[in-house]
């Protein structure tokens, strides 16, 4: 159809423990040297696991040596209990976790930092959660926005972008919002009834102007404020799949019309993953539709994106990455390995050309340094119970890790 324009602190630091062994519970027999002296000397000897049955004591045989070892063990208990509460309490070797104060339910969306000051940010996510930070993302406050608090609703705020003061903010249901003083306020610019899907994704592009894209490939950019918007593509994706489904598209006749994920660009390109992940679809400025690609890979696709050299990235259901075969837009991908456990990975942030992080399923967290050829996983992040969705480099300095129960990990460089 047509669219009309709408710390862990420091806290002790455990001593070695020296584990129970076999050897430390028997002492080394002495020889001992009778000497012929009429009055000999007796020395105290410790030979517990040697004494010969008497009447007076009893013999070291299995029952009771079983129950000494067992003795033993019990003592020991606390201290393998204080090793075992280190290790679990291992910090992340580039990454700290900072905790916020928000509902441990809370899935994190987005995050953003005024550009004229870096150490003031915002984090977004589901449940009406907007947090404010000004140094630098150490600590969150909540930031109570009165335009976007609504009884009848419980937004789930999408995405965040500034660009000098100018910011905005998507969310679902429908609500925009604006501001031009670097956050210190906020007003609501009123949308269009009309609007085809959820907006997923907004991009301050410069004064007065921004680029917003919804969840049926729908986009739009704007250019006094949000009051006007004009339609950058001429149909939805549905539209654009109804037109080329006899195209050799695998998948398209079963597109529910929706995205599951969109990634865009520096220079305004984007790459979107159908929702059942069959198939994958970009854009870029100046083209009228969306472009919709096969997937050269079994497995259904989880999330794509854009490397920092222009190439693009993909992930696949079940922990699979791949990289594409040069820079630009294609189908020609290859498979690098990665340990990833079994678990999916959901996202990746390049923080350089050469060095880039992935995220994904029960903590998992994979560090690249040679442009993602090779990965290596960082193992204290197997101690974070949670899906680690989003990663987000603001510079080469600042990064984040989002995921759900409210659990946002702070690059520490």
């Amino acid at each position: 159809m047509d669219m009309a324009s709408p710390k862990l602190a420091d806290c002790f630091h455990p001593s070695i423990l020296l584990k129970p062994s076999l050897t430390s519970l028997f002492i080394t027999p002495c020889l001992l040297h009778r000497t012929h002296s009429p009055t000999p000397s007796h020395r105290l000897l410790t030979r517990a696991s040697l004494q010969h049955p008497s009447s007076s004591q009893s013999p070291l045989n299995r029952r009771n040596f079983v129950s000494q070892t067992a003795a033993i063990s019990l003592s020991l208990a606390p201290l393998v209990g204080l090793t075992q509460q280190a290790k679990a309490e291992e910090p992340l070797s580039e990454w700290e976790r900072v905790y916020l104060p928000i509902d441990p339910g809370v899935v994190l969306l987005d995050i953003a930092f005024v550009p004229d000051d870096s150490n003031h940010g915002f984090l977004l996510g589901t449940r009406q959660t907007i947090l404010e930070t000004k140094d630098g993302g150490n600590t969150w406050v909540p930031r109570s926005i009165p335009s976007a608090e609504d009884e009848d609703f419980n937004y789930r705020f999408n995405s965040i972008s500034f660009k000098g003061k100018e910011g905005w903010i998507v969310g679902k249901p429908a609500i925009l919002l604006y501001t031009s003083d670097a956050g210190e306020s906020w007003e609501r610019i009123p949308l269009s009834a009309q609007l085809p899907g959820d907006m997923v994704y907004i991009k301050a592009t410069g004064e007065k102007s921004a680029e917003m894209v919804t969840d049926q490939g729908a986009i739009y950019v704007t250019s006094n404020r949000g009051y006007n918007w004009r339609a950058a593509v001429q149909e939805t994706v549905s539209a654009t799949l109804n037109r080329t489904v006899s195209s050799g598209i695998s998948g398209a006749s079963y597109y529910t019309g929706t995205f599951s994920t969109v990634n865009r660009s520096p220079d305004g390109r984007y790459v979107a993953v159908s929702s059942r992940g069959n198939f994958y679809l970009t854009w870029e400025p100046g083209q009228p539709f969306w472009q919709p690609h096969n997937r050269a890979i079994a497995r259904r696709i989880q999330n794509m994106g854009w490397r920092a050299d222009g190439g693009l990235w993909l992930l696949v259901r079940g922990g699979g990455l791949y990289l594409s075969k040069g820079t630009g837009v294609t189908e020609d991908f290859e498979e690098v390995p990665v340990q990833s456990r079994g678990f999916g990975i959901l996202d990746v942030g390049y923080r350089s050309e050469e060095e880039a992080w992935a995220a994904g399923g029960s903590g998992i967290l994979l560090r690249t340094t040679n442009g993602g050829k090779t990965w290596s996983r960082d193992k204290a992040a197997d101690n974070i119970a949670a899906n680690l969705y989003s990663v987000k480099f603001i510079n080469d300095k600042k990064g984040f890790v989002l995921g759900n129960d409210g659990v946002l990990l702070r690059y520490l460089g």
